[in-house]
């Protein structure tokens, strides 16, 4: 057993695709179901509109926070396969709900899959590659997965366009629940023993940071370090929070925003994909530069160019400055995204490192829930750009609290610490 990309590549390359098809279930959702609610439900109201948004995010933020446990307790695969196995009924659900009451327990269970299967495809990734190569490994992974919603969301709103929203858009979630089925149970391999393998070669850094937290940290001791007192890992798990916060408001209200300028199905499709596009294509890049220079000013400056974008879709009312403003959010998203990551892999050690990113992720996908309550409440108050403004006030602000809480994560190893990689000392490659 070896870490390092190139010497576990086929088991990357298979997860990065599971990683994908785990992206499009999402991305099955970001240009049709807001339309459902508002042209076949006849919902008015943002925020009970948005409550499919809500309830996806609570069940997500909750399934990660227990999936990275049951990933240290049972293995990686067990969980990846029984994520998927909650997704089969999603689409079917959405194509044959009669009331918005069956949208919303479909996305209750969307939550809890996507909780189960990104979160581990997540730590499988980060247990193979080993520290030197973190960045890359999150940004291929985030990439994967974001570049499936932007393509699904595409696809789905030119075929809405063609044959109306429901059922024909759902079809390519109830393939993508079948493929994923199929390739996590019979041909991905279990990567446990992979984070053994490097907890007992860690090694401290030079500088001293994190010494105190060792490896026989307790689930309580985990998240609080996590959440609240650990300066980096504190700081990502804001960051994450109002990162999904944003992308919350962006799945929800952008769509009724750009109909109500009187912008086609197919014209809100390619907008929902520009963003998700540009974050996760972007995320092939930033991944691994974050390797090389750093994550926190990644992070900071990221948040502060999602902000800017946010307050440019408020003022603009035409489809090229909305797509030029997409194209902003989607690159101050993908700064930010794997590099959150990366910085908990960073930080957290070997042995609890699928708790702390399961507590991460908690506070991340928490976002979502957080971002459609804000703007439902914001927009039904005060109009839709409002409920803009006030995300791309929230987005600038944590930026400035990365800028200042965060230290710099990312170690390089000094000359003879090189950390053990084999059970044969070989390379992270």
């Amino acid at each position: 057993m070896v870490l390092g990309l190139r010497q576990n590549l086929p088991q990357f390359v298979l997860l990065v695709a599971v990683n994908a098809l785990v992206g499009g279930m999402l991305g099955q959702e970001r240009t049709v179901v807001p339309l459902l609610g508002k042209d076949v439900f006849g919902l008015t109201g943002y925020t009970a509109g948005l409550a499919f948004i809500l309830v996806f995010g609570l069940a997500k933020a909750a399934t990660n926070y227990v999936a990275g446990t049951w990933m240290d307790r049972f293995g990686r695969k067990p969980v990846l396969v029984a994520g998927w196995l909650v997704a089969i009924p999603v689409p079917l659900l959405l194509i044959w709900a009669p009331t918005w009451g069956w949208v919303i327990a479909a996305n209750v269970l969307l939550g809890i899959s996507q909780g189960m299967t990104w979160s581990t495809t997540v730590v499988m990734k980060i247990d193979l590659v080993g520290p030197a190569r973190r960045g890359l490994a999150m940004g291929f992974n985030e990439a994967a997965g974001y570049a499936a919603v932007a393509v699904t969301a595409l696809a789905t709103g030119f075929i809405a366009q063609a044959h109306g929203l429901r059922p024909a858009p759902f079809f390519l979630g109830i393939a993508y629940a079948a493929l994923g089925v199929g390739l996590s149970t019979l041909a991905v391999k279990e990567t446990r023993g992979h984070a053994r393998l490097e907890a007992a070669g860690h090694v401290a850094r030079a500088d001293g940071r994190h010494d105190h937290l060792h490896g026989g940290l307790t689930n309580w001791q985990v998240f609080t370090q996590t959440s609240f007192r650990e300066p980096a890992l504190s700081a990502a798990s804001q960051a994450g929070l109002v990162n999904n916060l944003n992308d919350g408001l962006a799945w929800g209200v952008f769509p009724i925003l750009f109909a109500g300028a009187g912008l086609s199905v197919s014209s809100i499709g390619i907008l929902a994909a520009i963003y998700p596009a540009v974050w996760g294509l972007g995320q092939l890049v930033t991944g691994g530069l974050s390797d090389r220079v750093g994550r926190k000013w990644m992070i900071a400056s990221g948040m502060i160019l999602q902000a800017v974008a946010l307050a440019v879709i408020a003022v603009v009312d035409s489809f090229a400055l909305w797509a030029l403003a997409a194209a902003l959010l989607g690159a101050g998203t993908a700064m930010v995204y794997p590099t959150l990551l990366a910085a908990i892999g960073d930080v957290a050690h070997p042995a609890w490192r699928a708790r702390a990113v399961g507590a991460y992720r908690l506070w991340r996908d928490a976002g979502f829930a957080a971002g459609a309550l804000l703007a439902g409440i914001v927009a039904d108050a005060l109009g839709v750009r409002a409920a803009v403004w006030v995300v791309a006030a929230l987005t600038a602000l944590s930026g400035i609290v990365v800028a200042v809480r965060m230290y710099e994560t990312h170690h390089r190893p000094t000359a003879g610490s090189t950390p053990a990689v084999s059970r044969t000392g070989g390379s992270n490659g």
